[in-house]
């Protein structure tokens, strides 16, 4: 078994500051294939990281940045140094990975050749310090089995990357589920372990954190759908139904009296239909109110992002990066 001397290990990040560094220390002491690629830190990011011997990319920010873009390049730089590793483990600067987590990924992938990703449970650092923490907590609890992608923090085979060509660079959002599509159409599978793979810091203490995220969120769905038509199709109709269509219409007919009304009663029992499902995954009730809450309220402004998307194009533009932090 290869195991974890033919494991190599990419980190991006940007002014993560302490969380950069509980990243570093949660890597195994024995890991040496370790690249570091850095957006444009202001702080010493890039000094913490050549202080503990790790190869730093510092990436030309005269070009658009995007997370797509830091992954591959330093998944490039990991197979140059090192040209004999099977795997990649991507991990985003506000992670620490969990112990355990990388023999079980290693040992997952190398029971199964046509298995290209694998990913586990990311789980919030603080998800009591904010009721935006908490959601993102729940966000990140997905089923187990096999998935249609995984989120940034994944140990990926190399192969199956290189035969994709990694990620797409110009992507925006949602890079993750673009190349796993591409994977999934040259027969690769995505799987979600029962696995503790990485605690993240969200640091959403504000309601406009949460609302550029989503904001993100909505321009990531549009440019996947453009890029990919049928993809996030459900996702898709939701946001332009509910924050959208069903307002608009009521709007329209408020003169109407009541007609208007009868259409904004959809909102409650969506939410009920929300809170059953994650009442039936094991949410508190609490918690799960919240979360239904929050996705009835999300409709908006991930149509606020479909619009931003869709005004980039009209005008011809490249996006910028929508950071909630």
């Amino acid at each position: 078994m290869p195991g974890l001397q033919s494991l190599g290990m990419v980190a991006i990040g940007r002014n993560e500051g302490e969380r950069l560094l509980r990243c570093f220390d949660s890597l195994p002491r024995s890991m040496r294939h370790v690249v570091y690629v850095d957006s444009g830190s202001s702080d010493d990011s890039v000094e913490q990281a050549r202080r503990r011997g790790i190869d730093v990319i510092q990436l030309d920010m005269s070009r658009p940045f995007t997370a797509a873009r830091a992954r591959n390049a330093g998944l490039r730089r990991l197979c140059e140094r090192w040209p004999g590793l099977l795997f990649a483990q991507f991990l985003d600067g506000d992670c620490a990975l969990a112990p355990g987590w990388l023999e079980a990924a290693v040992r997952e992938l190398e029971s199964e050749p046509r298995l290209a990703l694998v990913c586990g449970r990311r789980r919030e650092i603080h998800p009591d310090a904010s009721i935006y923490n908490r959601l993102a907590d729940m966000e990140w609890n997905t089923p187990v089995g096999e998935v249609e992608s995984s989120g940034g923090d994944a140990l990926a085979r190399i192969a199956a990357l290189a035969e994709v060509g990694g990620y797409a660079d110009g992507v925006m959002a949602g890079e993750e589920p673009e190349m796993c599509a591409r994977l999934r159409a040259r027969g690769w599978r995505i799987r979600r372990m029962d696995h503790e793979m990485t605690l993240h810091d969200a640091a959403m203490t504000r309601f406009g954190q949460w609302w550029r995220r989503s904001v993100r969120s909505g321009y990531g769905c549009a440019e996947l759908a453009a890029m990919h038509p049928g993809m996030l199709a459900r996702e898709r109709r939701s946001s332009l139904l509910w924050g959208l269509a069903v307002p608009g219409a009521a709007a329209l007919m408020a003169p109407a009296g009541g007609l208007g009304l009868i259409l904004l009663l959809g909102y409650p029992a969506l939410g009920v239909r929300i809170l059953v499902r994650r009442r039936s995954r094991g949410d508190r009730l609490r918690d799960a109110a919240l979360y239904a809450n929050f996705c009835m309220l999300g409709k908006f402004p991930e149509v606020a992002g479909h619009a931003k998307y869709w005004w980039d194009r009209v005008r011809g533009r490249k996006g910028k990066l929508i950071e909630y932090k």
